[in-house]
């Protein structure tokens, strides 16, 4: 339960942070959806691109302990699936980009 407080204590704290940090000058505006928006772009692009590149490092060492011999066949489909995984970051990074920019 200790984990669990401490977990969303510090979401919260990231999920304000840019809300503080993106305040209104006086114009009228509003624009602490963009802020927000381009938090979880980049928060969740980031989360699934570590995710993905752990699952494909770790099946790729899987399989190269398990076989030896494949390591050059496995080399170049690793290395490309890395590729696209970190292009779903640069989409991520992107969006927020564009978000910002919109404030």
């Amino acid at each position: 339960m200790r984990k669990f407080g401490t977990t969303l204590l510090w979401t919260l704290v990231f999920v304000i942070a840019p809300l503080a940090a993106m305040a209104e000058d006086g114009s009228g505006g509003s624009s602490w959806g963009y802020a927000l928006g381009a938090g979880l772009a980049v928060g969740l692009a980031g989360l699934g691109c570590g995710i993905g590149q752990g699952l494909t490092a770790g099946n790729t060492t899987a399989g190269i302990a398990r076989n030896p011999g494949a390591a050059g066949a496995m080399n170049t489909p690793f290395i490309l699936g890395m590729a696209l995984i970190e292009s779903i970051a640069l989409v991520g990074f992107v969006t927020a980009f564009l978000l910002i920019v919109e404030i």
